[in-house]
């Protein structure tokens, strides 16, 4: 399974973006989709996750803010972001969960997009 996101860019604080993901290649079936994002010199954060049932959750900085949503049929995954503030730049990176055809539960993760929060 490949990832790739795409949509990030410099914005001002108070502004929005969309970010998107495309999962390709030998799918059987994609369960949970999410992003994570790496600030400068901080650790991985889990941001937003959508299951395949459509149960989102978001991490508590971003809750209210972001907006996680699927395209089941196209296996795409989207981060609509608004009310930006400098704390949310960081590399956005797109994640996947393939459930094989025997159950088993393979994480993948794509290449990052750049977003930068900065007057």
């Amino acid at each position: 399974v490949q990832l790739q996101a795409f949509g990030g860019g410099l914005v001002q604080p108070g502004g929005f973006l969309r970010l998107s993901c495309a999962a390709s290649g030998s799918i059987f079936k994609i369960s949970v989709m999410g992003w994570l994002r790496q600030a400068p010199e901080k650790e991985r954060e889990l941001v937003a996750v959508i299951s395949e049932a459509g149960s989102e959750n978001y991490s508590d900085s971003v809750r209210g803010r972001f907006t996680i949503s699927r395209d089941y049929a196209r296996n795409m995954v989207y981060l609509q972001m608004n009310s930006l503030t400098p704390e949310d730049t960081a590399v956005y990176y797109c994640s996947a969960v393939e459930q094989g055809r025997d159950g088993t539960l393979t994480p993948y993760w794509g290449q990052g997009t750049l977003v930068t929060v900065s007057s």
